[in-house]
């Protein structure tokens, strides 16, 4: 049978655009009843080599995780003022669901593949130990898919 465009069908993380990290994470723990997670930066753009919309991408935001099952995250992403698909998304639509990650194998061909479908890259960059990719798949799918593709 075949695997989908991603090759897995497994959702490792739902992530979250908000204004105010502290406020929400606070939120986020009392409802789960765990402690509140400290929140860590993202790199600068020479770390990052962040593009988005295919110009390159300074912008940073604060980003706290809660693990609520095995191989799932909840992300919550507070971002700078910066253009970036985080800013974007919360002036435009406000708090709330931002994107659906899955961790994928072939970064490139999987973004082609999706490309390929209609669904365009918006941004895209690095972290310690991988990188990541922001698809819009909205008209398709009513949200973002961000691709995670671990070393």
């Amino acid at each position: 049978m075949e695997k989908g465009i991603l090759g897995t069908k497994i959702v490792t993380q739902i992530g979250f655009v908000v204004n105010d990290i502290e406020k929400t994470s606070q939120a986020f723990a009392d409802f789960l009843g765990v402690e509140k997670p400290q929140w860590s930066l993202t790199d600068t753009i020479d770390k990052t080599h962040g593009e988005f919309n295919g110009e390159p991408c300074p912008a940073r935001a604060k980003l706290a995780f809660f693990h609520v099952g095995e191989t799932l995250d909840i992300e919550l992403i507070e971002p700078d003022e910066t253009p970036s698909v985080w800013r974007n998304v919360l002036n435009e639509k406000g708090e709330g669901v931002h994107h659906i990650a899955f961790v994928v194998n072939g970064m490139k061909e999987k973004i082609l593949a999706l490309e390929g479908n209609g669904m365009k890259l918006l941004q895209r960059g690095e972290y310690t130990g991988g990188r990541y990719a922001y698809i819009d798949c909205v008209d398709q799918l009513k949200t973002i898919v961000e691709l995670l593709e671990n070393d």
